[in-house]
């Protein structure tokens, strides 16, 4: 198992992972670390979610504009429609 690098914190190994997990353990208890896996997992699918619709809208902001008029002639017959 390779070891995870985090710069301010220097090298995490496997030793250190089991020792973070015994923490939170010790420090929610048993029954509690799903409910907050749970809460974590939900909390990602809405960010994604989130960002998704981000996403959808930006591609329909681009469609949009790339439909606008963007040749003279075009502007010309948008402009005589308006006037009629």
């Amino acid at each position: 198992m390779k070891a995870l690098i985090l710069l301010p914190l220097g090298v995490i190994g496997p030793w250190q992972w089991v020792i973070i997990a015994l923490v939170i353990i010790l420090l929610f208890g048993g029954k509690k670390i799903p409910e907050l896996m749970r809460g974590l997992g939900k909390g990602m699918k809405e960010f994604k979610k989130g960002m998704n619709d981000v996403e959808n809208d930006i591609k329909e902001i681009d469609a949009d504009l790339n439909s606008t008029a963007k040749t003279p002639e075009k502007i010309e017959k948008i402009e005589d429609n308006k006037q009629k």
